[in-house]
């Protein structure tokens, strides 16, 4: 096994990628490609210790940029490290593909050289909660608009990656909507609760926002306008929640001083609510293993998606994903 990684994708590539990317190599062995140009590579490898690294460099002599237009840039850039990326699975050089370049772009070049399985694809973010079971959100963004029909699939793809990568026996899946009860929310999530009654899912109802952090369902599904406006949210609101802590902590010798004394506990919390530690975003829908990360990822998230994408491959969960479409197409 052998997983490509876009070291050109992100806000702090290719130096953070490239060290991730070995990290990953040594500490779960796994060999990893790194698809990029490789003058600016090569500078890092210099710099990091490849000793117990397995590596190669694929040449990508083009990158696509963060504000590109996705499908413009994919037309036009056919040497890009995304396409080049993409393509290395599609050909069997690879039998995954990381990224944390531009979204629309990894979406559409994994459209085109992978082809889909869903009508509608969808990204599937792993956000930690209270109860310490990250919770799988999808839709995130990858598709604004969807139908009922999209939020089956969503749900059907949702539950098998949380059973075989996130290892949750017979996983819950809730529908995020604007209350509990049965009957709320517009025709499209009405549409999607009835459908989803009818699945051979342990779809528990509805679940409101404000009950996404506390972790009691394991797979929440969503259309991607709702999911990645729920997700900035949350972001928005742990970082916000941090900073006003640090600041109050920083006024007055005792507030100072009963910082110190809980700033290995809130080092703690940190950790457990940083989006690194659980690597990056599937993208479901498409036919082979991509992995999203986040656009600001270091080397840590990075190696940990690395981690994802193994796990992703060895599970097979992209031929049980399509088997249970298909059936469910079939029905």
């Amino acid at each position: 096994m052998r997983i490509a990684v876009d070291a050109m994708g992100g806000d702090h590539a290719p130096g953070d990628v490239v060290l991730g990317a070995l990290e990953a190599s040594r500490t779960f062995g796994i060999p990893v490609g790194l698809v990029g140009k490789g003058d600016r590579i090569e500078p890092f490898l210099t710099q990091a210790n490849t000793a117990g690294a397995d590596f190669v460099l694929i040449e990508a002599p083009e990158e696509i940029g963060p504000h590109e237009k996705p499908a413009q840039a994919v037309r036009q850039k056919r040497l890009s490290s995304i396409v080049v990326g993409v393509e290395s699975v599609r050909q069997g050089q690879a039998d995954a593909f990381v990224s944390a370049g531009n979204t629309g772009a990894l979406m559409t070049a994994s459209l085109l050289g992978l082809g889909k399985m869903m009508r509608r694809p969808a990204l599937g973010v792993v956000l930690p909660t209270l109860s310490g079971n990250p919770l799988l959100l999808l839709d995130a963004g990858a598709s604004v608009d969807a139908r009922p029909e999209d939020l089956v699939e969503y749900a059907l793809a949702g539950s098998l990656y949380a059973e075989q990568v996130l290892h949750r026996p017979q996983p819950s899946v809730a529908l995020l909507n604007i209350g509990v009860e049965e009957g709320k929310g517009n025709e499209m999530v009405r549409g999607a609760y009835d459908l989803l009654k009818q699945q051979p899912l342990n779809f528990t109802g509805n679940i409101e926002g404000r009950d996404l952090i506390a972790g009691n369902v394991d797979v929440v599904v969503c259309d991607g306008f709702v999911g990645n406006i729920a997700l900035k949210v949350i972001e928005g609101v742990g970082t916000g929640v941090f900073s006003l802590l640090r600041e109050e902590l920083a006024k007055g010798f005792q507030t100072r001083l009963g910082g110190l004394l809980v700033h290995e506990r809130m080092r703690s919390v940190a950790r457990r609510l940083d989006y690194a530690t659980y690597g990056g975003a599937p993208l479901f829908g498409v036919r082979g293993p991509v992995i999203k990360c986040h656009g600001s990822s270091r080397s840590l998230a990075v190696r940990n998606g690395v981690r994802v994408a193994h796990d992703y491959v060895a599970c097979g969960a992209v031929h049980s994903m399509e088997d249970a479409l298909r059936r469910e197409g079939e029905s």
